[in-house]
């Protein structure tokens, strides 16, 4: 090896090393978003459950961070909650004590809602003016800063629906919310598991990669789903299981016309379409897992699909508690907390059939 041959390659071998430095940095960094999404995606589910979301009647993206200060700002904030449907009809004769108990768990998840654009946007802007971020991940990752700000406006659109002529917020508007927020999500957990070392072992079948794809989906579809239910608080009816209503298939599901109007606004109907919803992906579940543990039973990707149906059982036992315990706020919180889980590990299992991002280093000296 000559001189020039040794230098180039102690030049790739160091800046191989400065790339897998940038990309542990990277990982933790959005390791932190997923951890910060997860707590804000849970307060949002408690802002629902406690019927809190309507209590701050304006969208004050800067001055909102600071809430009511004095006993005066406290009669002020609360007098604009008066003057919404929610209070003349529900709330009617709440004290402003009772107030401040809805108040905080909005204000508090708002205030999330702007801590992970500052968590996310920092870093971002860090990580790009000192060159540490690839240039395959720069669209990506800008693409996610886009969708978060495109979220603040998706927050307030949904929360503007039940202060005129509604008592709660659109199921539609809750539901695009929701599922923005698990885009993002899983846009996160996308990019930092293609950012880490990954198995070499191969497919166990032919058709393994496309259905841990249709799996992801699911998780993702049936979260929307769930979305609808909490919207028109449909598990707040019919809290027997397996039965619902006295039947396996209810009666009375399409009473309303159009007929597909009911899947989105009879909670009946909702309801019955989300169990559905959890049986077919529990199903799929298990296909998926018995054919890689029969294909390749000692595979990595193998033994995450066990991990995978493991998790999905798991939250079918929380969604089975949840609609016993008719909508208990822990459990309910659980369940909504687990399909976030199960989500992330269902991206993570149908990125890791992909591979990991091949180092850009490695492709310049192959050109």
């Amino acid at each position: 090896m000559t001189t020039v041959d040794a230098a180039v390659e102690i030049s790739v071998l160091r800046r191989i090393e400065r790339q897998t430095n940038n990309r542990r940095a990277i990982r933790i960094w959005l390791g932190v978003v997923l951890a910060v999404l997860f707590c804000l995606v849970l307060v949002g589910g408690a802002t629902r459950l406690t019927d809190s979301g309507l209590s701050i009647t304006e969208w004050k993206p800067i001055h909102g961070v600071v809430p009511p200060l004095s006993a005066s700002e406290w009669d002020e904030e609360f007098k604009l909650y008066q003057r919404i449907p929610e209070y003349e009809q529900i709330n009617k004769g709440m004290t402003v004590d009772e107030f401040k108990t809805i108040f905080w768990w909005e204000w508090a998840h708002r205030l999330l809602a702007r801590s992970i654009g500052l968590v996310f946007a920092l870093p971002l802007a860090f990580f790009w003016a000192t060159g540490r971020i690839e240039r395959r991940l720069k669209l990506p990752l800008l693409g996610i800063l886009a969708l978060g700000g495109f979220q603040g406006f998706i927050g307030w659109w949904m929360v503007s629906s039940g202060l005129s002529a509604r008592v709660d917020v659109s199921q539609y508007r809750l539901a695009t919310h929701l599922v923005i927020a698990c885009l993002i999500f899983a846009a996160c957990t996308w990019v930092m598991r293609g950012l880490s070392q990954h198995s070499g072992d191969p497919a166990p079948t032919a058709s393994s990669k496309t259905w841990a794809m249709v799996l992801a989906l699911m998780v993702l579809f049936q979260i929307y789903l769930g979305a609808l239910v909490a919207g028109l608080d449909a598990g707040l009816s019919y809290n027997t299981w397996p039965l619902m209503d006295g039947a396996l298939v209810p009666g009375d599901l399409f009473v309303q016309s159009p007929g597909w109007i009911n899947l989105f606004e009879n909670p009946k109907t909702v309801q019955f379409v989300h169990r559905l919803g959890a049986y077919m992906l529990f199903a799929t579940a298990i296909w998926h897992m018995l054919a890689s543990l029969k294909a390749a039973p000692h595979s990595t990707h193998a033994r995450r699909t066990v991990v995978l149906f493991a998790l999905i059982t798991v939250q079918a036992i929380l969604g089975i508690t949840t609609l016993l315990t008719q909508v208990h706020l822990h459990v309910a919180l659980a369940h909504q907390g687990m399909a976030l889980i199960v989500l992330g590990f269902a991206i993570a299992h149908w990125r890791g059939f992909i591979g990991e991002y091949p180092p850009e280093t490695a492709i310049e000296v192959q050109s």
